[in-house]
Parts: C-alpha cells; sequence; structure tokens
C-alpha cells in the first residue's frame, strides 16, 4: 500500500491559539497503517504546557466569542461545513490510514458537514423561561454560555464525533479545547486547517494530538474548563469522572460505550430484520458503541433468521482499506486485535456453539508485500464472528467486544425478550422487529435504553431527538429504516 501524496501535506503540529505549532518539548509519536504496519505519519504530542496553553488561549477568545450574535457564529459553522464536504476524499483517506476504515462505506464527511450546518442554524435555540408564579414577581431564568469545554475524542469515527463536540459548543457561544486519539489525529488535524481557513478567531477552537496522559487528564481536571465531554471506555470514563470531580466540579458528557439488543420476533419481516443487523455490526468491522452485538431471536424464526444473517455477513471483501472494493478493513490496531481474539477465546470457552468464525487468529506478519519481495498476508484482520447460545453470563456476552463478533441467542415469550435484553449495564441502544405495532410500543417502554429503533437497528438515529444512555428517558420509535442516518442534540448541554 503505497501511502497517498495527501499525507505529507496534512499538518503534524498542534493547532493552539489559531496557529500551528510544534509541541513545546519537541516530542513527537508515529502513527502507523493497521493494514501494511508502514508509518503514516510523525504527530506531535501535546505535553501539559502545550494544554495549559491551550485552555488559556480558549479562556481568552471566551468573552468576544460568546457576544457574537448566533448568525454571526452560524456564518463560520456554515464555511466550515463547506469546507469539510469539499474535503472528503482527504479525510477518508486519512482514516482509512490511520485506523483501516474502508473508503467504501466512508460517510463521515458530509454526514459531519450537515452537523455544522444544522448549527449553523440553531444558535437561537437556548431560550430561558419566565414565570408569574410568584406573587408581585416576574421572575425568568437565562441560558448562556457555559464556557471553556474540553472534549476527548475516540479513533473510530474521529471526523463525526470532531463534529459533534464542536459544532454545539460553538454554536452555544463556548469556546472549545479538543483532543483527538492517538491512534488516529490526521483527520483531527485536517479538521484544525479547514477551522483555520474558515476564519474562527484564534483560540475558540483548538486542536490537540496526544495519549490520555497528560493531555486528557490535565482537560479533565483543569480549573477553567467548565464541561469535558468524553466519548471513550468506561475504564477512562471513571477517570474523567473522577477528575472532574477533585478540580471545579466540572459539568460531565460521558458515551462510554454499549452492548445493544436487539430483539427479533417471530412476526418480523426476517429479511429486512437479517440486512440491518449485519449493517449494524459490519459499521466499522464492528467497532462501534451503537452496534447491535447480541441479537434475541424467537425460537420458532430462529433457524431462518440464522441462516440468512450468516450468508449476509460472511459475505465481505477484507483488504487495503484504500482499495474502493473492500467492504471490511482491519482492526484499529495490535491492541484491538488481542482483545477481540481474547474474547473469542473466552466464547469458545464458555461453550457456546460456533456458527461462524469464532476462530481466534494467529498476529499477522509484521512485513508487508511491498518489504524485500515477501508477500505475507498483512492486517490486523478478524473475521466475521457469530456465537449461539453463549450463556448469559458469559463474559463475551456481557464486555462490550468492540469488534465483528455477535452473539445470537433465542428466546420463548416477550418477556424473557426483555429480560435479556435489559441484563445489562450498558442502556444506549436497542432495536425491536415486529409487526405488532402493540407489541413494538409496550417492548420499547420496557427497555432499558436511551435510543429504542422500532423495525431497525443502528446506526439509525433520530437527528431531532438527544442521543445518549438510559438516563436519558428517551425513546426513538421508527417504522423505516434510513441508509444514512443522523444523531442528536448536545446544544443545550452548553448552555447554563
Amino acid at each position: 500500500m503505497g501511502l497517498p501524496l495527501a499525507v505529507n501535506e496534512v499538518e503534524n503540529r498542534l493547532y493552539i491559539n489559531g496557529e500551528f505549532v510544534p509541541s513545546s518539548d519537541g516530542k513527537t509519536f508515529t502513527v502507523k497503517s493497521p493494514y501494511s504496519y508502514e508509518a503514516v505519519a510523525t504527530v506531535y504530542e501535546a505535553t501539559e504546557n502545550d494544554t495549559n496553553r491551550a485552555v488559556a488561549a480558549a479562556k481568552a477568545a471566551f468573552p468576544a466569542w460568546s457576544a457574537l450574535d448566533p448568525h454571526e457564529r452560524g456564518a463560520y459553522l456554515s464555511r466550515l461545513a463547506t469546507l469539510v464536504r469539499d474535503s472528503h476524499t482527504e479525510l477518508a483517506t486519512l482514516d482509512a490510514l490511520c485506523m483501516g476504515r474502508p473508503v467504501s462505506s466512508y460517510f463521515d464527511a458530509h454526514y459531519s458537514a450537515n452537523i455544522y450546518d444544522h448549527y449553523a442554524q440553531a444558535g437561537f435555540d437556548a431560550k430561558g423561561q419566565t414565570s408569574l408564579n410568584t406573587k408581585g414577581h416576574m421572575n425568568f431564568t437565562l441560558r448562556q454560555p457555559i464556557g471553556v469545554v474540553g472534549a476527548i475524542i475516540p479513533w473510530n469515527v474521529p471526523v463525526v464525533l470532531f463534529a459533534h463536540k464542536v459544532a454545539p459548543a460553538l454554536a452555544a457561544g463556548c469556546t472549545i479545547v479538543l483532543k483527538s486519539s492517538e491512534k488516529a489525529p490526521l483527520s483531527s488535524l485536517k479538521l484544525a486547517s479547514l477551522i483555520h481557513a474558515a476564519g474562527f478567531p484564534p483560540g475558540t477552537v483548538n486542536v490537540l494530538s496526544g495519549f490520555g496522559n497528560p493531555s486528557g487528564s490535565i482537560l479533565s481536571s483543569h480549573m477553567d474548563v467548565r464541561l469535558i465531554n468524553f466519548t471513550g471506555s468506561v475504564a477512562t470514563g471513571r477517570h474523567v469522572s473522577a477528575a472532574a470531580a477533585r478540580s471545579n466540579l466540572k459539568k460531565v458528557i460521558l458515551e462510554l460505550g454499549g452492548k445493544s439488543p436487539a430483539l427479533i420476533f417471530e412476526d418480523a419481516d426476517i429479511e429486512q430484520a437479517s440486512t440491518e443487523t449485519v449493517m449494524s455490526m459490519r459499521l466499522l468491522s464492528g467497532q462501534a458503541c451503537i452496534a447491535n452485538s447480541r441479537i434475541y431471536v424467537q425460537k420458532s424464526v430462529a433457524p431462518a433468521f440464522l441462516a440468512a444473517f450468516r450468508a449476509k455477513f460472511e459475505d465481505v471483501k477484507c483488504g487495503d482499506p484504500l482499495d474502493p472494493a473492500t467492504t471490511q478493513g482491519p482492526q484499529a490496531d495490535g491492541i484491538q486485535f488481542e482483545r477481540i481474539n481474547h474474547y473469542i477465546a473466552l466464547g469458545n470457552e464458555a461453550m457456546g456453539k460456533t456458527d461462524a468464525g469464532a476462530k481466534q487468529q494467529q498476529p499477522p506478519s509484521t512485513t508487508n508485500s511491498h518489504g524485500n519481495g515477501n508477500s505475507k498476508t498483512s492486517g490486523f484482520f478478524i473475521p466475521p464472528t457469530i456465537f449461539t447460545s453463549v450463556p448469559e453470563s458469559a463474559p463475551s456476552m456481557r464486555d462490550e467486544i468492540f469488534g465483528p463478533v455477535v452473539h445470537i441467542n433465542t428466546f420463548a415469550t416477550e418477556a424473557e425478550a426483555v429480560q435479556k435484553a435489559n441484563d445489562t449495564e450498558f442502556g444506549l441502544y436497542a432495536s425491536v422487529y415486529t409487526r405488532d405495532l402493540d407489541r413494538a410500543m409496550r417492548v420499547a417502554r420496557a427497555l432499558e435504553s436511551g435510543t429504542v429503533g422500532i423495525n431497525c437497528t443502528s446506526p439509525t438515529i433520530a437527528g431531532d431527538m438527544p442521543f445518549g444512555g438510559e438516563s436519558l428517558l428517551l425513546f426513538f420509535y421508527s417504522f423505516f429504516f434510513y441508509f444514512f442516518f443522523f444523531f442528536f442534540f448536545y446544544f443545550f448541554l452548553y448552555a447554563v
């Protein structure tokens, strides 16, 4: 796999106070392709001093930015949306190189541009309330920008999550310091260059590359950061919450993964249900928090569903993520590769039936096809894997695997289906497939999940509804499947 020339033109420096600068100590880290193992780029790693400088820049920019009319803030976001759309090919290339995302399924730039366009118009949506319930007085509340926002994004959909963090914060009048993942920093740096080209005032948006320690830890505990927005693992989310509590009790927004169930009742459209649940698991090679990695099928239709699901799930072409014919790329890195193999081993130990895959993969050769005439297979590939009849208490059933591994079990009654679906510590997304409207609504209300899709599954999301876990107490009901999807409102979380 030859590296495209575009990579050599992408900034590798930090973006602080409207300028691209090297790290204060000159330290860098290397980003490698999970497909070829070649070095993709060398990127500067943010230090404690760099992180403090970025927060100081955001704090200094906040008064002027928050004082702008919503239309004025929106104009910057509109310009950014256009630049992001125009950069689709380059962003797709960068994410393919860094984390193996196939360009064939890359929608992120266009979807993200829609987010920026939406929030370009959303600035007037934050409104207070009035009350005459205190005799002799008129009372009212104000919603005002909260201040400097710290954001930490993962590697699986960096362009989308960059937009999810940055767009609503800016629309609300906040300034922001964003730390990208060390596994996929290049698309975030490209977005920083687009922010610069859009003319955002210096300090309004600052982009750091590096690891959780020090930059992520400092953002979580910084006294001048008023809100921290983190998407990632449960373990890291606990650290972020603790750091926020120890410092200034800053507002915390966490999205920490899922083990999302899909319930297939006997009257469901099996062809539709199998097609859509396969798409949910195939997205990002299973590396998606909303993937329906637990599927429960009513016993009477389980054989038919399993046969349809298996035929579609195994129909993939693994290969170079830059090849438009590739439909499944490698896992993001060796850590993910080993983690998934570990859970495949646990699934086998739990005496689940292996319907497809479920074979641990040997570590791939670190010599790629371009080196010394060696044509050994490379890439951190895991084949689509199906387990059936794994006990509900097994670790592979309870933990988020974050790979192309799905568990398909059965149920006899509606009550049993709901009980199994709710038997998890996660509550991000759930799905119900049935033609019975009464049952659909009844089961959806019983599921302990922030989002419930009826006759659809992830990645379908409602653009005009909140997105998040069970604590939101909000559900999304849909009887239609959309090929591409819409996400949520974070906007009011950035105003107090």
